[in-house]
């Protein structure tokens, strides 16, 4: 019955209800999701991609089923389509005379242009994560700069785990639409 209350108040945009759902529900999807992957990383990833879509679409959730079937569900999807992309990338046609291109390249190392151009575009995200709530640069910062796992940064901003995927998640959204913004 509890269950049902969050779920409703989630619908509603209750924050506390997606944190108590998230709390609730993640070993669940995460562990159903280790054992068809078998990589921490990806059920990670999957779990987390996972809530973000349930979230987004939590209005669309019909009571009659039972909300961590409709959660994995979700889960199952966003594997299938993380499989397909890394099946795209692993099958890309290549023509004989980008064959023949990828035998001809001489250096890799970045030449000053391309130095120049990552440096810019780096300095143009860190202005667009300066948009962001403090507490959201911070975990971007830890995260992809320092690049800290989830319990790390859990541990060192004494927060909970599921709070930091949250703030995470959240982050990377409005980061997204900002840049989209930006555009």
């Amino acid at each position: 019955m509890e269950i049902k209350k969050h779920i409703e108040k989630a619908k509603k945009g209750d924050q506390v209800a997606f944190t108590f759902l998230l709390d609730f529900y993640w070993n669940e999807v995460y562990g159903f999701m280790l054992k068809r992957t078998e990589n921490e990383t990806d059920s990670e990833d999957i779990t987390i991609e996972t809530f973000s879509k349930a979230f987004d679409k939590i209005a669309t959730y019909n009571p009659e089923f039972q909300f961590n079937t409709w959660l994995i569900a979700i889960a199952k999807n966003v594997h299938i389509d993380l499989l397909r992309k890394k099946k795209s990338s692993l099958f890309i046609d290549i023509t004989d005379q980008e064959n023949n291109q990828a035998y001809n390249v001489a250096d890799t190392t970045p030449s000053a242009e391309d130095e120049l151009i990552t440096e810019q575009n780096l300095s143009q995200l860190l202005q667009y994560i300066k948009e962001l709530k403090p507490h959201y640069q911070e975990v971007i910062q830890l995260r992809y700069f320092q690049e800290l796992s989830y319990q790390e940064i859990s541990e060192q901003l004494h927060e909970p785990l599921s709070n930091i995927k949250i703030k995470l998640l959240r982050a990377k959204k409005l980061l997204a639409e900002i840049i989209e913004n930006k555009r």
